[in-house]
């Protein structure tokens, strides 16, 4: 068994173990629809390596994360070292999408608009 397919559990993330892990799953995503996403990363090893991302931009970060118990992929958006809005979402696509959005400079207001399962943090 490889050291993804430990990590990620091949019952809820087959196609992850596939392509070794979150970051390159989210990386060809982007580039199969045409997106950019910013600078891409992952924790240097262990577990993590697989299992987080993080997508940053002149504006902030994308962090993105898989659960555990059930097949979804968690989503905090940050800026200025602050949470300003998280979310779940069942696909990589819509995480992708929302990633290029707040890079590109779309405000939070309208972000949720486009993707229902991205909620605001309180100010």
């Amino acid at each position: 068994m490889s050291d993804a397919s430990t990590a990620l559990g091949v019952r809820l993330y087959p196609d992850l173990v596939e392509q070794d892990g979150l970051a390159a799953a989210l990386a060809d995503c982007a580039a199969r629809h045409g997106l950019s996403i910013g600078r891409l990363s992952a924790p240097e090893s262990g577990r993590a390596h697989y299992t987080h991302a993080e997508i940053s931009c002149d504006r902030g970060l994308v962090r993105v994360g898989l659960a555990r118990e059930a097949r979804y992929f968690m989503v905090d958006i940050s800026e200025g070292g602050r949470v300003r809005a998280h979310g779940d979402a069942c696909d990589l696509l819509p995480v992708v999408q929302l990633a290029e959005a707040w890079c590109g400079g779309v405000e939070l207001t309208e972000l949720a608009a486009r993707f229902p399962f991205l909620k605001r943090k309180k100010d």
